[in-house]
């Protein structure tokens, strides 16, 4: 086709300009894989969707990327002839491994996209919550993801990824069940509870957060709001002890329950005088002098 034949096209609005390059034979409004696949042609016959635009693909969200994300090789330079508008560019050196080899459009395997946002996010609460994402929605494993992270030569946070997907391999699906169990349950002397127990009932099967069975007893982690307002978790708080069901009674922690060290010494003090109610005295006093786990787990409450 010549110059001349294409400009006609696009005058006559038959087709459409997507991107310097890359027209649509269509005149009507493009869809999401006319817009993936535009971004694509535009920046090359080596770039792959990456980051939250794969993640987009994969189902590791649940609504468009605002922008598309495209990983070239790192000697790529897609943009010499001008930015391209809506398009996010990465580069890397070793994108023949992470690539993934026949899905399409091209894109970053699952495992290398998950890697890719745990690098690119502001938290480590948010690092954690793209593993959550992966595991608990079954499309890869922490096996998986761990393989992969150390494959890699350099990443953030390694040590700390390696033992988030650690407890995600034992059934910890969120930050704050981690939490739980690291400033909570370990330093304080509590029973190790068993995770994501499936009960029986009535109205169908239940799964429990943190069963503890002698105790007859179990801990939910309310992470249906990540980031609530303060009114809400105060509504929440006076609602923790708020479920008995065959025998089995519910207290439910969250977020500001969880945060700081102080907050989850206080929650240990609760869920130890509770638990000491229930069955055997549990809980001791962690390294803070003034843990307040000590007096409560024998069921006596100082007054300050």
């Amino acid at each position: 086709m010549t110059a001349g034949y294409i400009r006609n096209q696009v005058r006559s609005g038959r087709w459409r300009v997507i991107h310097r390059g890359v027209y649509a034979s269509f005149n009507g409004a493009a869809s999401r894989p006319a817009e993936l696949w535009g971004a694509l042609l535009r920046a090359g016959a080596d770039a792959v969707l990456s980051h939250e635009t794969a993640a987009e693909v994969y189902g590791l969200t649940n609504g468009r990327s605002r922008l598309i994300h495209l990983t070239v090789p790192h000697d790529s330079n897609p943009e010499r002839c001008g930015r391209i508008p809506g398009v996010v560019i990465h580069r890397s050196r070793s994108l023949k491994l992470t690539r993934h080899p026949v899905l399409s459009p091209p894109r970053t395997r699952l495992e290398a996209t998950v890697l890719d946002l745990i690098e690119c996010a502001r938290t480590l609460d948010e690092a954690y919550d793209w593993i959550c994402r992966a595991i608990g929605r079954r499309l890869t494993t922490a096996a998986r993801l761990l393989a992969a992270l150390r494959a890699r030569r350099r990443f953030r946070w390694r040590q700390q990824i390696e033992l988030a997907l650690g407890y995600a391999e034992g059934g910890a699906l969120s930050f704050l069940e981690v939490r739980y169990r690291r400033g909570v349950e370990r330093p304080h002397g509590m029973p190790t509870a068993k995770r994501q127990v499936q009960v029986q009932q009535a109205t169908g099967n239940r799964y429990l957060d943190n069963f503890y069975q002698e105790h007859r007893a179990c801990v939910e982690i309310d992470g249906a709001a990540a980031h609530p307002e303060d009114e809400q978790w105060r509504d929440k708080h006076r609602d923790r002890w708020n479920s008995v069901h065959e025998g089995i009674e519910t207290i439910r922690v969250g977020v500001v329950d969880l945060w700081t060290q102080q907050a989850r010494c206080e929650t240990a003090a609760d869920v130890a005088k509770w638990l000491t109610g229930r069955g055997p005295a549990v809980g001791h006093p962690c390294s803070r002098p003034d843990c307040p786990v000590a007096t409560q787990a024998l069921g006596v409450i100082t007054v300050k």
